[in-house]
């Protein structure tokens, strides 16, 4: 069943972009905000009492969370070529999109029992609500070259961002009150409330997008033996037509390396600021919260401040200007220890991260080729490089930690990431000028 509406219809766009109000909750609730503080509770509650399984007693704690989170994107980069083939070649693009939207919020759900007296099982739960998150988004993002023309890729981009941050800050706040709000004996109670909350809030929203999104093309596969294996010949296939697209192919190098450290750089940044800055007697939880609120609130400006930029100035000049300030919010990172600090380095990340998102998107929709319809594929390539990135960044950024006995050289050393990407962005070929202004 293909939409009612015709691709570029103003209610498709919506709908589409509306996704991003459905699902970034888990990302802002979860990853970034309430459950890192959480896990920091208890995990140190667990190692003071000595209630920590042998394999990890001589692991920091957030070590462990970083490792679990560095192999579901290890899963996630493996399947994705897998899924994407299938739906490709059997137009269920928009059910494989519902799976994992599910698995994501009833995984989410899940970790409201998350505790270190059955700490594997709990892990399994967070690992299964990343996969869900990161695996539908390998389907949400195909889909739009599907739904939107090339000129209105950068703005609608933009604003599936944008909804984001303003859907999950509304309930971060409905969860803030529940949390800060006394009503409830139990201290464990309201954030365990808060993730079932995220679940349900996370698969309720996202009907309104699946009530308008098409199935997906069917491709012909009467010569494919396996759609299942057939992912990973689409990459190969993908990979040689790089071989006459450079545009994309350095593009994509790029993407790669500066990818690893954004993606980093906010999948620890609460852990960071739990660990490394000196809250004093009021606690890290306020601070931390108003540091998350400020960044999705400043994400906003800058998904749509990168969208106009991007229009004078050319996609890739603009993201290597986003790296350029990226690299400098790294190296004062480094010296950050009061809250004050905390909160000037928290609104320019959330400025970068809104436009670097967006922007990146967008940039590589443009660039693939009009008349194919392999746009599962391609973003399954894309999603590919991104996450096998963040393995090796969530890897690096483990060991550097352990090495210097802190998070701080970790984030240091993220620096090195985004001046490399900055010099590969430089070698993108000027062939559009929608990409890149002369």
């Amino acid at each position: 069943m293909q939409s009612i509406y015709p691709r570029g219809h103003r209610k498709l766009l919506n709908a589409w972009a509306f996704y991003d109000w459905a699902n970034s909750v888990y990302s802002l609730v979860i990853a970034s905000a309430i459950f890192p503080i959480y896990y920091s509770a208890i995990s140190n509650a667990a190692y003071t009492s000595g209630n920590v399984p042998v394999v990890f007693q001589n692991m920091n704690n957030e070590t462990i969370i970083i490792i679990t989170t560095a192999l579901a994107f290890l899963i996630v980069s493996f399947i994705s070529p897998i899924l994407s083939g299938v739906a490709d070649y059997s137009g269920k693009k928009k059910q494989l999109l519902k799976l994992f939207c599910y698995m994501g919020g009833i995984c989410s759900i899940g970790l409201a029992f998350f505790s270190f007296d059955y700490l594997w099982f709990s892990l399994l739960l967070y690992l299964l609500a990343l996969v869900g998150f990161w695996g539908s988004l390998v389907f949400y993002n195909s889909y739009l070259p599907d739904v939107a023309y090339p000129e209105q890729q950068d703005r609608v981009s933009a604003k599936g961002f944008s909804m984001g941050y303003i859907g999950s800050v509304l309930l971060l706040i409905i969860c803030l009150v529940l949390i800060q709000g006394g009503f409830f004996d139990d201290a464990a109670l309201p954030t365990q409330i808060s993730f079932v909350l995220v679940g349900l809030w996370w698969i309720g929203f996202a009907q309104y997008t699946y009530a308008y999104l098409p199935e997906g093309t069917k491709k012909d596969s009467s010569k494919v033996t396996n759609i299942f294996t057939n992912g990973f010949k689409e990459l190969i296939k993908i990979w040689r037509e790089l071989g006459n697209n450079l545009q994309m192919k350095r593009y994509l190098y790029a993407f790669f390396i500066y990818s690893m450290a954004v993606q980093t750089v906010m999948l620890v940044a609460t852990y960071f600021g739990t660990e490394e800055v000196e809250w004093g007697e009021g606690g890290a939880t306020t601070g931390l919260i108003v540091s998350i609120l400020l960044i999705q609130l400043v994400a906003i400006a800058g998904a749509y401040i990168a969208s106009s930029l991007s229009r004078k100035h050319g996609n890739i000049n603009v993201l290597i200007g986003i790296n350029s300030v990226w690299a400098i919010v790294c190296i004062y990172g480094y010296f950050v220890t009061t809250p004050m600090q905390f909160y000037i380095t928290a609104a320019f990340v959330g400025f970068v991260m809104g436009s670097i998102q967006s922007l990146s998107r967008s940039t590589y929709s443009k660039m693939i080729p009009a008349q194919s319809t392999d746009t599962a594929s391609y973003f399954s390539f894309y999603d590919v490089a991104e996450k096998i990135g963040i393995v090796i960044g969530m890897l690096l950024f483990a060991v550097v930690g352990e090495w210097t006995g802190s998070m701080r050289g970790s984030i240091l050393f993220l620096v090195v990431f985004f001046v490399i990407g900055i010099i590969l962005l430089l070698r993108v070929p000027k062939i559009k000028a929608v990409l890149v202004k002369q």
